[in-house]
């Protein structure tokens, strides 16, 4: 708890950095930027500064929630038909999937429009991080040598990540020299543009985009066969959009439009409004059942409906309706399981593709939240590794392979095109309960975010929780529709149960027509949940961070 500001992160040394950030009088906005940029350097096992970084912000100013998109689109050179034509539909790792990087100009952005400090302030400690080093951890260790083959597959990128040959221990520093070049590159172009803070961060903008490092980016892809060109980076900048929200009781949930899953949570939550959940018992198996086949319906109009709504019309406002989720909700039927992923509300239902034997799915995502003194809130779920994609050689920057969350059939809302965004998994969220708190929060996790983000919000809300018993309590998740990531595998029924529930349990949910399957009982794969919670009458504040990772709350 703290009674000033508070920063919770999933690299507690990037809370650390945002908590610096807060007492040298910087807002929620430049210390959650401060951080973000930490977590691309300390945490760039699941994130990276070239990648993809959506926010969700809620300005004390005017109690306007706006979200910034964060993620790039598809070169103007590309051929959505190569997909199909020589790769069998799928969008293989490397150059082919790489799509804009979005990150830099969300980071700075979200600094020009809501912050106070200048982009040199705010990259010092991810500039320093890079140079001299940081201590790497058991979980990044873990997960780099679980991708060590797909690092190999380029030299650069086993150069960075795989020092000596292998995977670093933890414990072990390391070291990410080209990247503190590229940042301090930015913020050198800023510190010599002059002219006032707005001329600077325009300037750090322009050389990332327009100046050395574009040309880098862009003759690498030109010698090596890639799509990115000059014009795809130099007219490029992120959106800057109305939240999509809905009420549950007297919370206010507000999360990023349908270029990303960000409205799965507000839809599950409509369908959930109409059920008397709490009535169920914590964690039943009544309770799991009705919130996993709610899950399904939303992943359904998810698969169906979602897309970039600059290309398709996606029915927002009748997806969130009271109507349309009460219409869905009478589909959920209390004695069995939906074998498979439910027919979408609004249009005929077409069978999903499915493929493969289970496989976990490659997390590569993190989090950062921060809430300040004003009551300024700030959301962003920073992705994008570096293991699926080749880095640029003397730049430290692996370019957004982001578009492996694009899909190759035409009749797909989220089908690839030229200046096309791909629907993206990442979806920080800010809750707000009038007249008593406010609150950002999120989770890594591919599909996993906003089933860890549900059942966080839902143990605060109907059980009183604190945010850190709510992040702590037993999770679970559905893997009953196709997977956002290519090759979009299916897995029809499967129920993932950390094994802290007991067996009674999953015996209980199996008869329903579920197919249970262990986790181990903190299972990182569960997500990562981080929150900030500002009560509105004291302003103390309460964070949580998940400690299935390595996460971390900074505040005084």
């Amino acid at each position: 708890m703290a009674s000033r500001h508070m920063a919770a992160a999933a690299h507690y040394l990037a809370a650390q950095v945002a908590l610096q950030v807060l007492e040298a009088g910087g807002n929620a906005i430049d210390a959650g930027v401060a951080g973000g940029l930490a977590l691309n350097v300390v945490h760039s096992d699941f994130t990276h500064f070239a990648g993809v970084a959506p926010i969700v912000i809620r300005s004390a100013d005017t109690g306007e929630v706006v979200t910034i998109s964060g993620v790039g689109c598809w070169p103007r050179a590309t051929d959505p038909e190569k997909f199909q034509r020589d790769h069998d539909g799928d969008i293989p790792p490397g150059l082919l999937r790489t799509v804009v990087p979005a990150a830099p100009d969300a980071w700075l952005t979200a600094l020009e429009r809501y912050g106070t400090m200048t982009f040199g302030e705010v990259v010092g400690p991810a500039i320093a991080y890079a140079r001299d080093g940081y201590p790497v951890n058991s979980l990044a260790s873990e997960v780099i040598g679980a991708l060590a083959e797909h690092y190999r597959r380029w030299p650069e990128n086993a150069r960075v990540f795989l020092p000596a040959g292998r995977p670093p221990q933890p414990g072990e520093r390391m070291r990410l020299p080209d990247l503190a070049a590229t940042l301090q590159f930015l913020a050198d172009a800023e510190a010599a543009a002059g002219g006032g803070r707005d001329a600077g961060i325009a300037a750090a903008r322009d050389a990332f985009y327009r100046g050395d490092i574009a040309r880098s980016i862009i003759g690498y892809h030109e010698s090596h066969g890639g799509w990115l060109r000059t014009e795809d980076l130099a007219d490029f900048r992120v959106d800057l959009e109305p939240p999509v929200t809905t009420r549950f009781g007297d919370v206010d949930v507000y999360a990023c439009g349908p270029w990303s899953q960000g409205p799965v949570l507000p839809q599950t939550l409509a369908i959930l409004a109409g059920v008397d959940l709490a009535a169920f018992g914590h964690n039943s198996t009544a309770y799991i059942h009705t919130i996993v086949e709610a899950l399904k319906l939303a992943f359904a109009d998810r698969h169906h409906h979602y897309g970039d709504p600059r290309f398709v019309d996606v029915p927002m406002d009748i997806l969130v309706s009271d109507d349309y989720a009460a219409m869905r909700r009478r589909l959920i039927a209390a004695d069995r399981a939906a074998a498979t992923m439910p027919a979408p509300g609004l249009v005929p239902d077409t069978a999903p593709d499915a493929a493969g034997v289970w496989t976990e799915p490659p997390l590569d995502t993190s989090y950062i939240c921060v809430a300040d003194s004003h009551g300024n809130l700030f959301s962003a779920t920073p992705s994008d590794g570096c293991f699926d994609g080749p880095m640029i050689p003397g730049t430290g920057l692996c370019p957004s392979p982001r578009g492996a969350q694009s899909w190759t059939d035409p009749d797909h809302p989220a089908c690839l095109a030229p200046g096309k965004r791909p629907r993206l998994t990442c979806s920080p969220g800010i809750a707000i309960r009038e007249n008593h708190w406010a609150m950002p929060f999120g989770s890594p996790g591919d599909d996993v975010q906003p089933q860890a983000m549900l059942q966080f919000l839902l143990n605060m809300v109907l059980f009183n929780m604190t945010p850190q018993a709510a992040v702590d309590a037993p999770r679970f998740a559905t893997f009953s529709f196709p997977r956002s990531s290519a090759p979009h595998e299916y897995y029809p029924g499967r129920l993932s149960l950390e094994r802290r529930f007991g067996d009674d349990i999953a015996t209980d949910l199996a008869a329903l027509g579920h197919a249970p399957n262990w986790w181990r009982p903190w299972e990182w794969q569960a997500g990562g949940l981080c929150a900030v919670r500002r009560d509105d009458v004291s302003g103390l504040l309460a964070g949580a961070a998940d400690r299935r990772r390595p996460g971390g709350v900074a505040g005084l």
